[in-house]
């Protein structure tokens, strides 16, 4: 029998490179960029075109490249970094690997032209698929300009699963934001269909997290600096009003390397314990400077992934500096973004001991164990699918020892609306309706009674009024006296210029301002008047979140996201009216037994069943 196996052809062998390490357009973004980083550029442009799927080109003026290097660059395992084995675990470079070229021209059409300072004319190499097409001098300015065009159009299928524009420029946006984060002492541009969406001049930490995520965090950032014998920690964190429910404004940079780290992102979030709702992210940018001895960074071909040398002990490091700065800055507990805000007191945070101290303590004790290690085998995967309103596991939600029963007959039992203009006589000889602990609304039917969680069925009045709009009976604004001009984060922008539509349907008198600014003319009458603002970036968070995990569509997406952020909150007290009121509104609704990400909205309690509770037969 012949023998079989035999070496990859060099064009096989890139692609499949490629496929590890170019998954989309912002892959190819991320590794031009740290190239240019690490050849020493001050100044780095990146520009795109059809979100990056037609054209990539990043210019810098870092030291360039002689004739040979340029040529060797494509080669794979082609690296200026690494001479030894040993050389891996003394890495405080970017690119390393030597992969990324050669992966990228592999499945794009590449064209690289360099020069070197002390050389008059530099050297342009144009490659497609792995194949060079040609090499000669060239004109141009010292540094380095790399342009990759119609990325995977040698391989289809591998294009055919890229995303819209929108969703990969977000992804473009992403890798930039963590690059320019991480140096913030260079300067960087982004362009994208020939608009200029970002220009960062150098700066301070501050300054960069600022023009990159918006002006409306500049009052919420809280300075963390702690230095330890292990490692030296620095950034900032966001005080708790500034956490979202999204996760995004989530950067943990190690020796500038920009990481992810679930492990390290519970030991933060950990120092928000009872100061934000269970469901939201917090804010943090941080830096952790070590000994490059002590962690492994090539564990992964995006180098996103690295290991400790004892993880522990970092866990518990970055966790007690998290809870030193907001000690330190005497940040007391936010609201809870679902309740009402004059019901809650809070007291000061306690201030904490020095890190070294709290961290070495635990590392010394021989049955120490961080309070939390992530078990990814058993974390639960929360992407129920939600059909016309009604959750399809709704039943998950039901406490097994609740002593109610979900009807399932109709309407029959339920209170009946107050109609015609015998209405306010009805509310009289109606049965009684009363709220409870200013969070549930209790009404008696003939079998016994209900209770309705008042948030959860505003939430559900509140989305069918929504979906009407959108779907043609579009609302009303409420004018404003006075225009308010809003400022949002760049990715937000885009969002925003693709939902401007839908949101007039919905009432908001919105309109584009240039750049991430726009100007609100008018609110809906549904809109607390003075938290317009608040509002808007509330909705766009809830939006891109239902995006993202259930994958619904826009309307759906944006009603449900309007009605959590208007919804009436916990702790709001209703007078009898009101209460009498939502009932209506809810027992009017085609679907009133569950919001739309399906909750329930009311329990019911039999009398049969109380009945036994008592022990009566």
């Amino acid at each position: 029998m012949s023998d079989i196996i035999q070496l990859l052809p060099d064009s096989i062998a890139n692609q499949i490179a490629a496929g590890e390490v170019i998954q989309r357009p912002a892959s190819a973004v991320k590794e031009l960029m740290e190239n240019a980083v690490d050849a020493g550029a001050t100044h780095i442009q990146l520009i795109i075109k059809d979100a990056g799927k037609t054209w990539i080109q990043v210019v810098d003026n870092g030291c360039g490249m002689s004739e040979t290097d340029a040529r060797m660059s494509f080669e794979r395992h082609a690296t200026s970094k690494i001479r030894t084995a040993d050389d891996l675990f003394a890495i405080r470079t970017m690119g390393f690997r030597g992969e990324a070229l050669a992966s990228v021209a592999a499945v794009a059409q590449v064209e690289l032209k360099t020069r070197q300072i002390e050389n008059e004319t530099g050297t342009c190499i144009s490659i497609h698929g792995s194949e060079v097409i040609s090499q000669e001098p060239v004109q141009m300015q010292a540094g380095t300009s790399i342009t990759i065009k119609n990325l995977f159009y040698n391989v289809p299928a591998r294009r055919n699963f890229l995303k819209s524009n929108t969703v990969e420029m977000r992804h473009v946006v992403d890798e930039f934001q963590r690059v320019a984060l991480a140096y913030p002492h260079l300067a960087f541009q982004l362009h994208h269909n020939g608009v200029e969406v970002f220009h960062l001049k150098e700066g301070s930490l501050r300054q960069r997290i600022v023009a990159l995520l918006g002006n409306q965090y500049n009052e919420r950032l809280v300075p963390v600096e702690e230095n330890t014998s292990v490692l030296k920690i620095y950034g900032f964190i966001g005080k708790p009003e500034a956490a979202r429910k999204l996760r995004g404004d989530q950067f943990i940079f190690v020796n500038n390397r920009f990481i992810k780290s679930p492990y390290l992102h519970h030991g933060i979030s950990s120092a928000y314990e009872n100061l934000i709702p269970a469901d939201t992210h917090p804010l943090y940018v941080l830096f952790m400077d070590i000994d490059p001895a002590r962690i492994d960074v090539n564990v992964h071909p995006t180098k996103q992934e690295i290991k400790f040398e004892d993880e522990r002990i970092v866990y518990t490091f970055v966790s007690t500096a998290a809870k030193h700065a907001l000690g330190k800055y005497s940040v007391t507990p936010t609201l809870d973004f679902d309740r009402e805000t004059s019901f809650d007191r809070y007291g000061p945070v306690p201030q904490f001991a020095q890190v070294e101290t709290e961290a070495q303590a635990a590392v010394n004790n021989a049955n120490y164990q961080p309070s939390w290690t992530p078990d990814f085998a058993t974390m639960p995967q929360d992407h129920t699918r939600v059909h016309q309103g009604v959750s399809q596991n709704v039943s998950s939600n039901v406490s097994p020892s609740a002593t109610y029963t979900i009807p399932s007959r109709g309407l029959d039992e339920l209170p009946e609306p107050a109609m015609n203009a015998e209405a306010e006589q009805s509310d009289k000889n109606a049965s009684p309706v009363f709220q409870l602990h200013n969070r549930y609304v209790v009404s008696q039917i003939k079998s016994g009674f209900i209770l309705v969680d008042q948030q959860a069925a505003h939430e559900r009045i509140l989305y069918d009024k929504y979906l009407s709009n959108l779907n043609g009976q579009a609302g009303h604004a409420q004018q404003q006296l006075f225009p308010q001009t809003i400022h949002v984060a760049t990715a937000d922008a885009e969002v925003m210029m693709e939902l401007l539509p839908e949101m007039r349907m919905l009432g908001f008198d919105l309109h584009p301002f240039g750049g991430t600014a726009f100007v609100l003319h008018g609110a809906p009458s549904d809109v607390q008047q003075g938290d317009e603002v608040d509002a808007i970036e509330k909705m766009l968070d809830n939006y891109k979140q239902s995006q993202q995990v259930l994958k619904l569509p826009t309307t759906e997406a944006l009603a449900r996201s309007m009605a959590k952020v208007n919804a009436i909150k916990v702790g709001k007290a209703l007078t009898e009216k009101e209460c009498r009121s939502l009932l209506d509104q809810l027992f009017a609704s085609e679907s009133p037994f569950y919001t739309a990400d399906g909750r329930h909205t009311f329990i019911t309690y039999n009398l049969r069943e109380l009945e036994k509770q008592f022990g009566r037969k």
